[in-house]
């Protein structure tokens, strides 16, 4: 068996109480498609987390979760503003088109991350009918590259997205790691930092499957339940989403896994910059690492450790960690690479 890579966090399994959740939950029958005892437990702990007034919708993946919230806060004609380095707008086939009818935006960045400045340009031709309407801002946390979003860089693009009457939408796919890393409660640089709309991931941090989408204004999921359906994530058995959400959420289990992914990844980091010939080009805030390599070493690297080249032109790769590395993941790695370069 090979060893464990560093392609992604999904790539990890299930964390022992959560799948002792899932075995729990497994008795006798109860009533589907989200009206079980473990769901509603869920949803009040995302309530207590969150706020009395937030909408939760549970669903059974990152890109429903995405198309879900945007389906429910934008028509066909509205134009979605991202970055290029996106979720939505580089791994998801073209499902929020697909589904929105919308069209999606891409802005260049160098960190993965849009300012004020870079999205003001693209809010023009309001109330002009041959062009896209702005709609929505939509923003990772943590972002693709890495990196985090202030509590105040937040708030700025919320502001910027209400005064032109839009919305702020964030993908919270590793939301976990974003909390951790801010030492911040997920309130404080989601709802009370003015995002109208959130992702909650749960499946790259521990759990087998399911996310959830919040909504901060209850107005605003006027329809989403039958977007949902339409969508394929009304889970039938969604009790064994639910399940998984209790322990998560009450027992800690999103930031004992968050904290330790962080810590590895910080790990790998130190365990990196040891090493002359290769260059970490991202600031290493969640718990992934960018880094350019020597292209004729990816290969025999990937060989013993998956993992994904991000730009091939570069030889840049990434590195996730998560909540199931070891330290000796790390070192095993490092020491690896540094045969291959003959260090």
């Amino acid at each position: 068996m090979r060893p464990r890579g560093f392609a992604s966090d999904n790539n990890s399994g299930i964390h022992p109480q959560i799948l002792k959740a899932i075995e729990e939950a497994n008795t006798g029958h109860s009533i589907g498609y989200g009206d079980d005892p473990w769901t509603k437990e869920a949803i009040v702990l995302f309530k207590k987390e969150f706020g009395d007034d937030t909408e939760v919708l549970m669903v059974l993946t990152g890109t429903g979760a995405n198309i879900l919230g945007i389906q429910s806060l934008i028509q066909s004609f509205h134009a979605v503003l991202c970055a290029e380095t996106a979720h939505i707008q580089t791994d998801e086939c073209g499902a929020p088109e697909k589904f929105t009818g919308c069209k999606l935006i891409p802005i260049p960045t160098k960190n993965g991350k849009l300012t004020p400045e870079q999205i003001e340009k693209h809010l023009h031709g309001f109330g002009f009918e041959h062009h896209s309407q702005p709609g929505l801002i939509s923003i990772t946390q943590v972002s693709e590259l890495g990196t985090l979003y202030s509590v105040n860089e937040i708030r700025e693009l919320a502001e910027l997205a209400h005064s032109h009457g839009i919305y702020l939408h964030m993908d919270g796919a590793r939301i976990s790691n974003a909390a951790v890393s801010l030492d911040l409660p997920f309130r404080t640089f989601t709802k009370d930092a003015g995002v109208d709309i959130l992702s909650f991931g749960g499946t790259k941090n521990g759990m087998m499957i399911g996310e959830a989408v919040l909504f901060f204004n209850p107005a605003l999921s006027e329809h989403s339940r039958y977007f949902r359906k339409q969508a394929a994530q009304l889970y039938s058995k969604m009790r064994f989403v639910g399940a998984q959400f209790v322990p998560y959420l009450r027992d800690g289990i999103w930031k004992t896994n968050a904290k330790h992914s962080n810590k590895m990844a910080k790990l790998l980091e130190t365990e990196i910059r040891k090493i002359k010939e290769v260059e970490i080009t991202q600031l290493v805030e969640g718990n992934g690492i960018f880094a350019l390599l020597p292209k004729t070493i990816i290969p025999k690297l990937q060989e013993e450790y998956f993992f994904y080249t991000w730009d091939e032109s570069r030889g840049e790769v990434r590195w996730m960690t998560a909540f199931d590395t070891t330290e000796e993941d790390i070192v095993n790695f490092a020491k690896l690479i540094r045969e291959l370069l003959n260090e």
